[in-house]
């Protein structure tokens, strides 16, 4: 990249500038996903199978998923589609995130776009793994179990709202810990203060697993409150690291400040 082409720092950036990249960002993402959108098409139906695959198995033998509509199969298979195509794009996507958000950090936490990458990407599939093997399957018994008094005619669309709502909600939530890293890189959290607010945190994460699973039982909201309580405490550890490695920099930095000379402290703070 040549001088006139470097990417400016965000003091330099005016807000339409800071809009255009965001803009950028967001178009090499989107061009992403719709070229995986194929082979997510190709092997949709096979995908099907496997997103229907723990609802099924507490149905009747030969019990199928209905629909009620003409298109509704297509835009089943659509949906399908793109939901693999982000699993499938999402370290691209999160690179497209950092790629954004560069411009602020210091040349020193530039290197780490590759952990960032990787643990982003990693958290994500793993929230979105733990939905489908875990809560799926229980949240699916429960209502089943409940409904066992009637004759089961589940739509494909419905069932695909609930899927969809499971597996990116508790993908998104994995991100904690990640999240929370590069928070306390840049000081805006400390361990400190996250161990104070634990409580709070505690309470959060049974409501947000209340929305995310529709049943009204508490040990099912609890299987997704519960990590979400430990992903938390991760965090907080997380954090503490952070927040120690900070302040032995900035120990050395001032044992080194103290060793030089007067002249030399002067030219330093000018």
């Amino acid at each position: 990249m040549s001088p006139g082409k470097a990417r400016k720092s965000p003091d330099e950036m005016t807000f339409l500038e800071h809009l255009e990249d965001l803009r950028k960002r967001l178009f090499y993402s989107a061009i992403a996903i719709l070229v995986a959108v194929i082979p997510g098409w190709i092997f949709s139906r096979q995908l099907y199978e496997i997103l229907a695959r723990p609802v099924i198995q507490y149905l009747p033998e030969g019990t199928k998923l209905a629909y009620t509509t003409l298109t509704a199969p297509f835009m089943l298979y659509m949906k399908i589609s793109f939901l693999a195509a982000i699993f499938f794009t999402s370290p691209f996507v999160f690179y497209q995130l950092w790629m954004f958000v560069a411009p602020g950090l210091y040349q020193r936490e530039k290197k780490y776009v590759v952990p960032f990458v990787f643990f982003t990407s990693f958290f994500f599939i793993l929230g979105a793994l733990f939905g489908y093997f875990v809560v799926f399957p229980w949240a699916c018994r429960f209502f089943v179990n409940l409904a066992r008094d009637f004759q089961p005619v589940i739509a494909v669309d419905q069932y695909f709202s609930f899927s969809i709502k499971v597996l990116l909600g508790i993908a998104l939530i994995f991100e904690l810990p990640t999240l929370i890293y590069f928070l306390a890189k840049m000081g805006l959290v400390t361990a400190r203060w996250m161990t104070k607010t634990f409580p709070y945190a505690v309470l959060a994460a049974f409501v947000i697993s209340a929305i995310i699973t529709p049943t009204p039982d508490i040990i099912t909201q609890g299987v997704v409150a519960v990590p979400m309580i430990v992903l938390y405490a991760l965090s907080i550890l997380i954090a503490l690291v952070v927040g120690r490695n900070k302040e032995r920099r900035k120990q050395k930095q001032d044992a080194a400040f103290e060793t030089v000379s007067d002249g030399e402290k002067d030219d330093l703070a000018g």
